[in-house]
């Protein structure tokens, strides 16, 4: 008799309810900070952010990542108090204003991540894969929630001198195999993989991962991207980061072909266009 192997569907338990991934979804980038790379994406006060979360909801995002520190390349540190005073009345109004929302914070830092989850945030997105924070693993084990476990060299003052690998995808599979380990032994079972497009990768790096983006289903996880007007776009194009949506939105309908279920985005609308195009019958 032949071996039979079914493909479940993927889906992420938030806050006691179960979200499926059948169909891709959208998480709008809520960037409480002064000095993101994209212009269009910072706020820095409570107000503006409700109104960006408003339309973001609006046009269909299904998720929300707030971050209070800038990883952009070459940006600078942000001390463990600031950051929380940016990231905690901002989660707090969100969860107050659109309790239906999903709320994911964007942080390294296990106190962040702890705060954040305690004033309605429902998941953690953490650029280091849990390399900067010790107890970060342990920490989202023990709340109980998502986490979107990104690759990552380095910090935003060194990753773009660590870009050398003999092989991509196996250093890459390998770091996520074992990462995903030390996260069920921590109980944490509802992982995100993101390959960190941009994180200590040469835009050629970054083509030759999208292009096989497949390569991550052998995870058994769902894949996030986040390639949203990303210099990867730009610097090929010669244009800017303002200047980069219809780069986005080619890539990111390559990224959904290449099975990507959550789109990290900071225009909404096209992304929610691109998968209602690949996916709607």
């Amino acid at each position: 008799m032949e071996n039979l192997t079914i493909a479940l569907p993927q889906m992420l338990k938030i806050n006691g309810k179960l979200l499926s991934l059948e169909k891709p979804r959208i998480m709008g980038i809520l960037n409480i900070t002064p000095d993101s790379f994209y212009s269009g994406s910072r706020f820095s006060a409570v107000d503006e952010a409700l109104r960006q979360a408003e339309q973001m909801l609006s046009e269909g995002a299904d998720l929300l990542d707030v971050g209070g520190y800038s990883t952009r390349p070459g940006a600078a540190e942000v001390a463990e108090a600031d950051e929380i005073g940016r990231v905690r009345p901002v989660v707090a109004a969100l969860a107050r204003h659109f309790p239906q929302a999903i709320i994911s914070v964007d942080t390294f830092r296990a106190s962040v991540a702890r705060i954040a989850i305690q004033e309605g945030a429902h998941m953690i997105n953490d650029v280091s894969g849990g390399q900067a924070d010790a107890t970060m693993f342990s920490t989202v084990g023990e709340l109980g929630v998502p986490y979107v476990l990104m690759h990552s060299r380095g910090n935003p003052q060194t990753m773009q001198q660590l870009t050398d690998y003999e092989h991509i995808f196996t250093e890459l599979m390998r770091f996520f195999q074992e990462r995903i380990i030390l996260l069920q032994q921590a109980g944490c079972h509802d992982v995100v993989v993101d390959p960190g497009f941009g994180f200590a990768k040469t835009v050629e790096q970054n083509y030759l991962l999208l292009r096989h983006l497949a390569v991550f289903s052998l995870l058994e996880k769902p894949v996030l991207v986040g390639i949203s007007r990303k210099s990867m776009i730009w610097k090929k194009l010669g244009s800017s980061p303002e200047e980069a949506l219809n780069g986005t939105t080619v890539l990111n309908t390559l990224a959904v072909l290449q099975g990507a279920k959550i789109l990290r985005v900071h225009d909404v609308k096209p992304a929610v266009e691109v998968i209602r195009l690949l996916t709607d019958k």
